[in-house]
């Protein structure tokens, strides 16, 4: 049997009881012959804690002293697993990410991994140990500081790790039972999925769906490592991403796609939203060449993120057309203080910031070559009484902005619109409201 990497989040540690019952589940998959690489998230909300204690002793903390404290988190996490495997008679070693040798850039509180050195990991697994790491963290190559990966960094961890030591799979263990149509906590009547494609979980990924991280998914799709999302919380098999589906699964598709139903017929992966980004409004930009370019060059310095694009028809009678735009709401003051800096260069008249927004997402295979589509998905948002603001589209993702209130009822109608509602047992979410 071989190597398999296996991430535990932070409901499924969430307490004593959830350790012991991670280390039951660690030690059965060791007992079938596997080599086990553990990867594990801070406890419980315990990095909120943390960084909500910070806030309250330094209104602007330090990036370097933040990830000094946040990466804590994992530390106790690490320990406490290891403690509780060997008091059932395994041996376990706990790592740090940078012990591991997750190596970062020197960016904190959001590094990339520029490589991983495992060897330390490789090592202990060799000699018969289970060795379980801190995820979430790593090392700056440059600086030797200690760097954090940014939200959901531990899914990034796994995956890394299970591409450097050439495991035959990354298992998420989650607090539901895998990726499913839809938030289960908002459509309760969402389906399971048995397979999805790197490309459509991407999409779902980026687009809101908090299962799995964008970066742990692109990570596994360039080094093909299977990832198989599973709860820790039942022995129930979950849902396989990777880029064919397992040959006992069949067809590519067969889940979502009745008996029936054409080869070429699209197939809907699922609808995935997103309340954590805000919409920015450049009013007032002179329409001619370079205009955008000067925006969105003052935004890429200043290192923030930005997601759909909208530019207006410009005014024939003043020349002059407003560009929106969404980013993440925690982004919000940064880059409305970049453009401010820059608004001489670029000749905008005024910037108007909305947090009260969110995203709605339909993701699926052959959805540009299949007509109806965007009818089906707009007349469901319109029998919702939603009003969208922002359209966005690619090959197999449309996607709308809408008032952040109207968002449940917005997800709720298109999935039932396109016929992705269960028949029967309601998904479960065992571990409340985080992973």
């Amino acid at each position: 049997m071989g190597l398999v990497v296996q991430k535990y989040g932070g409901s499924s540690v969430a307490d004593a009881e959830g350790i012991k019952r991670v280390a039951k589940r660690v030690v059965e998959a060791k007992k079938h012959g596997h080599q086990v690489v553990v990867v594990v998230s801070a406890m419980g909300d315990t990095t909120d804690e943390l960084i909500d204690l910070a806030a309250e002793v330094s209104p602007v903390a330090s990036g370097r002293e933040l990830d000094m404290l946040l990466t804590a988190g994992e530390r106790i996490s690490m320990a406490l697993l290891a403690m509780a495997i060997k008091a059932l008679g395994h041996e376990a070693q706990s790592f740090t990410g940078s012990q591991a040798g997750v190596i970062t850039d020197s960016t904190h509180n959001r590094a990339r991994i520029i490589d991983v050195t495992p060897g330390r990991i490789q090592s202990s697994v060799n000699k018969g140990n289970i060795a379980i790491v801190a995820g979430f963290q790593g090392v700056s190559q440059s600086s030797k500081d200690i760097t954090t990966l940014g939200r959901g960094g531990s899914d990034t961890t796994a995956v890394a790790l299970a591409a450097a030591l050439g495991a035959e799979v990354c298992e998420i263990y989650t607090d539901v039972d895998g990726v499913f149509t839809a938030d289960p906590r908002v459509v309760k009547r969402a389906r399971k999925i048995d397979w999805i494609s790197y490309e459509d979980m991407l999409e779902l990924a980026s687009s809101g769906s908090k299962v799995l991280l964008h970066r742990c998914v692109e990570y596994a799709r360039r080094y093909n490592i299977p990832i198989h999302v599973r709860s820790s919380f039942s022995g129930l098999p979950g849902t396989w991403v990777s880029s064919e589906p397992p040959e006992q699964r069949g067809q590519r598709g067969q889940q979502q796609q009745g008996e029936h139903e054409t080869m070429e017929q699209a197939i809907i992966s699922g609808v995935a939203h997103d309340t954590s980004e805000a919409k920015v409004t450049v009013v007032g930009v002179p329409d001619k060449p370079g205009e955008a370019a000067l925006i969105f060059r003052a935004i890429a310095d200043a290192e923030i993120n930005i997601d759909m694009v909208v530019q207006n028809v410009s005014a024939a009678a003043t020349g002059l057309t407003d560009i929106s735009f969404t980013l993440p709401k925690s982004e919000g003051r940064r880059v409305i203080a970049a453009l401010e800096r820059h608004r001489a260069g670029i000749g905008f008249e005024a910037l108007r910031y909305d947090d009260q927004v969110a995203k709605i997402s339909l993701v699926g295979a052959g959805m540009k070559t299949n007509p109806g589509v965007c009818a089906t998905f707009f007349e469901a948002l319109a029998g919702a009484g939603v009003n969208v603001e922002l359209i966005s589209t690619s090959e197999i993702r449309i996607s709308v902005v809408t008032r952040e209130e109207e968002v449940n009822d917005a997800v709720r109608a298109v999935h039932t619109a396109f016929g992705l509602d269960s028949e029967n047992d309601e998904a479960v979410v065992y571990g409340g409201t985080g992973r």
